[in-house]
């Protein structure tokens, strides 16, 4: 596909007419392409009407759909929210990223990313980008080397840590280096409902940036537990997925607000309704874009750090959250890491397209040093797809994609092609399990062909372990990893 404009690459406009001279038509550099990067917080694969969810509707996140690209094979970096930002920041899979688990570091955030470490944002930063992050953050505490703002983002608004982001009614915030109290929330009040704070400073950050190319970088807390939503989203919803689950949770105590959920007693009302609110969200965005005049020249990422959760009263079997696929959040079973990603950019990505591209959070670096005429790296996992969502050139394979989880004993997998290759209880020998799926016949992952395909079953063992490399911190326990 021909795009209607080439303003996505850092190349000279051509002089216009001929014998005109340099004088008369000076050549001028085109504009570098906005990037928006929108990250929902344990979002499955099925939670969105354009991907198949029945029981409501995400009307502007389908209208990106509509007007872009909509993915059917993309996975996310990890099964888990710290990882899986690892992976994206890093262009590295688990196998290699830094951050390989959810790692407290008390009172606040998550084992750090090195200050040694290139992330997307420095590398985009160097190629004269603005860039941005907000929401959540997880991979590094306040004024850690790992923090927003030492690994690449000129702004941050959000939260810091994971833990404090599953309630919605915080203390406080951070801007940039700056702890932001928040004592409408004191106590047990609920005066300000923080998706709404990191909303309006993810527009103010496009009103600020409109004249210059930026990376806005925007790790939304939703729709994670707890389920709470602003009433008036509340009431769209109230009675309409009777009969409803009620959550008993914590809601008092020396922990409160502290990480554990809040009870819910309208649990199924209250899921919809925040994923109406994201998708409130997203319509703003793109509304502003518009506004400003910037549409055209700004590629919009929507897509899911992990699958469905199980937490805070979260019902996803109700909802059919992942859809056809096995399993959840810290699932390796698909259910736990396919996830939806649409890409829109008006007049570039062709309108109502569709891909079966097999990618995952890992390709973004190398996609946006692409398209932005970035400083290539090396040493890393991903493969652009810009050829896919432009339409032209030659897309790239993946041989395979591995990811690994180091919480319940442990767990691996490995897609090659359609073969998959799942293994449980890693850190506990006599009780590992590895399963073989062919995921083109069996999406669902319910026949363990390793029995009847024992070539490629050993092929995918041994590829499983050239995979990696060995982490001094997230270790499995086996005796085998050990001895590396």
């Amino acid at each position: 596909m021909l795009t209607s404009h080439m303003h996505f690459l850092p190349v000279l406009l051509l002089l216009l007419g001929v014998g005109c001279s340099p004088k008369e038509q000076p050549a001028t550099e085109a504009p570098k392409p906005n990037i928006i990067y929108i990250l929902a917080d344990d979002l499955g694969y099925g939670d969105l009407s354009c991907y198949g969810q029945s029981k409501f509707e995400t009307p502007n996140i389908d209208r990106l759909a509509a007007g872009g690209m909509l993915f059917t094979q993309h996975y996310s970096g990890a099964t888990v929210c710290a990882p899986s930002r690892s992976a994206l920041m890093t262009g590295l899979h688990t196998g290699h990223t830094p951050i390989r688990g959810n790692k407290e570091v008390r009172p606040e955030g998550q084992y750090p990313l090195a200050d040694s470490v290139q992330t997307l944002p420095e590398i985009l930063r160097k190629a004269g980008y603005r860039t941005g992050a907000f929401g959540k953050w997880g991979l590094g505490p306040p004024q850690s080397e790992g923090a927003p703002n030492n690994q690449g983002f000129d702004r941050f608004y959000g939260y810091n840590c994971q833990r404090l982001a599953h309630n919605y009614y915080p203390r406080h915030l951070w801007s940039d280096r700056t702890m932001v109290e928040l004592p409408e929330n004191a106590g047990k009040a609920k005066g300000i409902y923080a998706p709404e704070l990191i909303q309006e400073q993810v527009l103010s950050f496009l009103e600020e940036t409109r004249e210059q190319p930026f990376f806005l970088y925007y790790a939304s807390v939703i729709p994670h537990a707890e389920l709470i939503a602003p009433e008036p989203y509340m009431e769209r919803f109230r009675g309409k997925f009777d009969p409803e689950k009620s959550y008993q949770g914590y809601d008092d105590g020396p922990d409160y607000r502290e990480g554990p959920y809040e009870s819910q007693t309208e649990s199924h009302a209250a899921f919809a309704a925040m994923v109406a609110y994201l998708d409130h969200c997203v319509g703003q965005i793109i509304a502003k874009l518009e506004e400003l005049g910037i549409a055209d020249n700004t590629l919009v990422v929507f897509t899911s750090d992990n699958g469905p959760h199980l937490e805070g009263g979260a019902d996803p079997d109700y909802f059919d959250s992942n859809g056809v696929y096995r399993g959840y959040k810290r699932d390796l079973y698909e259910g736990g890491i396919r996830v939806p990603m649409i890409t829109y950019w008006p007049g570039t990505i062709a309108p109502g397209s569709k891909s079966d591209h097999m990618s995952a959070f890992w390709d973004i670096m190398p996609t946006f040093i692409e398209l932005t005429g970035a400083q290539p790296v090396s040493d890393i996992d991903g493969l652009s797809f810009l050829p896919t969502i432009l339409g032209n050139g030659v897309q790239v394979e993946h041989d395979y994609l591995y990811w690994e989880f180091h919480e319940r004993n442990g767990r691996r997998a490995l897609r090659k092609g359609d073969w998959k290759l799942v293994q449980y209880n890693v850190g506990v020998p006599e009780e590992t399990s590895t399963e073989l799926f062919n995921i083109n016949q069996d999406p669902s992952e319910t026949r363990d062909l390793s029995r009847d395909n024992p070539e490629m079953f050993q092929s995918l063992k041994a590829l499983m372990l050239e995979a990696r490399t060995p982490s001094p911190v997230f270790r499995f326990a086996d005796e085998q990893y050990q001895a590396e």
